[in-house]
C-alpha cells in the first residue's frame, strides 16, 4: 500500500449557505474562492473542524474516506463539487443541497457518542493511516474527534433547521 503524503496542517471546513449562494457559486466559482480567502474578518457560516475530518468520517463508516461508499462519508465528501479545477489547498469543494443537508442531519442526529466509541479504533485506524495520525494518544483522541464531531453534529442541525446548503473543504 502507498503511503499517503499529509501535510501537518489539513484542516476541515463546513460552510452553510443559502440555495442562491450555492446557485451563484455553481455559476461563477470564483465568487466562493473570494468568500473564503478575502473574509479576513471571518465567516460566522463558516465551521472549522480542524484535522478531525478524516478521523470522523472513519467513525461513522469503519473506513477511509476515499473508500467508503458509506452515505454518511458524504457529510464531508459529497463526490457533488463545486468546480473540480478549483483547489483550496487539497483539492475542490463538494456541496450538499439542503434536502441532501436535512437527509444527512436525520441520520447523524441519532449517533450518539457511544456508538462513535465502538467504531474507534487506534489500531486500524494507525493501518490506514487516518489523519492525523494522533491514534496512539487512546482517549484523549477519541475525545478531540468527538468534541468536532458534536461541532460538526450541530453545523448540520443548524443548516438543515434553516434549509441551507452545505459546502465543505480542506484547507
Amino acid at each position: 500500500m502507498a503511503k499517503k503524503s499529509f501535510n501537518m496542517s489539513m484542516i476541515g471546513n463546513i460552510l452553510q449557505v443559502s440555495t442562491n449562494e450555492l446557485d451563484s457559486y455553481l455559476k461563477d466559482s470564483s465568487l466562493l474562492e473570494k468568500r473564503i480567502f478575502d473574509n479576513e474578518s471571518g465567516d460566522q457560516n463558516l465551521t472549522d473542524i480542524e484535522k478531525a475530518w478524516h478521523g470522523i468520517v472513519f467513525l461513522l463508516t469503519g473506513k477511509d474516506w476515499d473508500e467508503s461508499n458509506e452515505s454518511l462519508a458524504r457529510i464531508l465528501f459529497s463526490g457533488q463539487l463545486i468546480d473540480e479545477e478549483q483547489d483550496f489547498g487539497y483539492g475542490p469543494a463538494h456541496y450538499l443541497t439542503p434536502d441532501q443537508v436535512i437527509n444527512l442531519n436525520e441520520r447523524i442526529s441519532q449517533v450518539v457518542i457511544g456508538d462513535l466509541k465502538q467504531r474507534f479504533d487506534p489500531k486500524k485506524m494507525t493501518e490506514l493511516e487516518i489523519y492525523p495520525m494522533i491514534w496512539d494518544e487512546g482517549d484523549d483522541a477519541f475525545d478531540y474527534l468527538s468534541e468536532y464531531f458534536e461541532i460538526l453534529k450541530k453545523t448540520y442541525s443548524e443548516a438543515a433547521m434553516k434549509k441551507n446548503a452545505i459546502i465543505t473543504f480542506l484547507s
